[in-house]
């Protein structure tokens, strides 16, 4: 009775009442993380503010007002804001084909007045929200029916397939990845997953003829064999190699890294940013940020065990898992491990669309967090 009496009072939380359960440790390691990349991109510019660390604090700054937002809302409101949400994304995606802006080779911005708008960022939250809504009405057994799976297939290879025509691949790859993550916690069965694997598996070779682009099978090329254009396509990983490497144990000081200073790095401000803290602070300080990476993706998991609701449950769990995607693929790119396809590292890179996403998606992993002692009939919608 007392359980259910907490519970009940949890519902109606007030402001301040909310504010006093935002978890600020899991605040204090976003922000730490942010200033990393506020250092990185002072560095990599010169030791100066301009263009970018300055402009990044800005958009960290609206970004943490915009998770605190966020976070306060209830996440039923969120409940009844998801369809609408994976909607607006789709639309944005579908007018970036219309009339978005190509750069470096690929239209995937789009202008809303005087912002510039990716709008494949947005739909990796709203995939997960969208996601979360529709398997939280689903038992375990319903996951696995036909229908019911071939509705949330859909639902991950409409954007999918909008998001690779850009192209880009790496999105591709983590609104994939986002999606297929949540139905095996849904309860997937694996007499789907397995086959599915080994369809995926013999369809690679078909996907490489007639699917990836040219530039594409370079980068693949490339990564087999970076020496064989260590000039051309192979420079990027070459140079990211070098940075790496010659940042040892310990780095070579603030400010003191020349691979990205001295313009051997391209796209050293975002896809690459993660190869300056190797080459400045070395294995010392690639291990203190993947530590604080990795204490924010065990709050996320523990902030998904705590929600009583399946639909905070697999919010959370796809919040955080979104998170641990962009430093998984990110950090292999940049160490050769895989092609490179354009990911960003999520609070580091410089980039609005991608701060904001990550710091909404922080926002509703701390939404959850506040209201985790909601209970959602997982039949009745819970809409308010």
């Amino acid at each position: 009775m007392a359980v259910r009496a907490y519970a009940a009072a949890k519902r109606t939380l007030s402001f301040a009442d909310k504010l006093l359960e935002v978890n600020w440790a899991l605040l204090l390691l976003i922000t730490l993380c942010a200033c990393a990349g506020f250092a990185a991109l002072y560095s990599v510019a010169g030791g100066a503010f301009h263009p970018w660390a300055l402009s990044q604090i800005v958009k960290f700054l609206v970004g943490f007002v915009v998770l605190l937002v966020v976070a306060v809302i209830d996440i039923r409101v969120w409940m009844s804001l998801a369809y609408p949400a994976y909607g607006l994304a789709m639309l944005l995606l579908v007018a970036v084909d219309v009339a978005g802006h190509v750069g470096l080779g690929a239209q995937r911005w789009i202008m809303v007045g005087p912002i510039e708008l990716q709008p494949s960022e947005l739909m990796k939250i709203s995939l997960v929200l969208a996601l979360a809504r529709y398997l939280h009405g689903k038992s375990v057994e319903e996951v696995s029916r036909p229908v019911p799976l071939a509705i949330a297939l859909g639902m991950i290879a409409l954007p999918a397939i909008f998001v690779v025509l850009q192209p880009n691949l790496g999105t591709t790859l983590i609104i994939v990845a986002d999606g297929v993550s949540l139905l095996f916690m849904a309860g997937l069965s694996w007499w789907w997953i397995a086959p599915t694997a080994g369809a995926v598996a013999a369809a690679v070779p078909v996907a490489w003829e007639y699917v990836l682009h040219d530039y594409q099978k370079a980068r693949v090329e490339t990564f087999l064999d970076p020496a064989s254009d260590a000039l051309g396509a192979g420079w990027n990983i070459t140079q990211a190699k070098i940075a790496i490497g010659s940042g040892g144990v310990t780095g070579k000081g603030f400010l003191q890294g020349t691979q990205s200073r001295l313009n051997f790095l391209p796209e050293k401000q975002t896809d690459f940013i993660l190869t300056s803290v190797c080459e400045e602070f070395g294995f010392v300080g690639a291990l203190a940020l993947l530590i604080l990476f990795g204490t924010i993706i065990v709050y996320g998991i523990q902030t998904a065990m705590s929600a009583r609701s399946q639909f905070g449950r697999l919010l959370a769990m796809g919040v955080t898992l979104n998170f641990f995607f962009y430093i998984m693929i990110n950090g292999a790119m940049v160490m050769g491990l895989i092609p490179v396809v354009g990911i960003p590292m999520p609070l580091l890179s410089y980039g609005g669309s991608a701060m904001m996403t990550v710091m909404f998606g922080f926002g509703l992993l701390m939404s959850v967090h506040i209201h985790r002692q909601v209970e959602i009939p997982r039949h009745s919608g819970g809409i308010i």
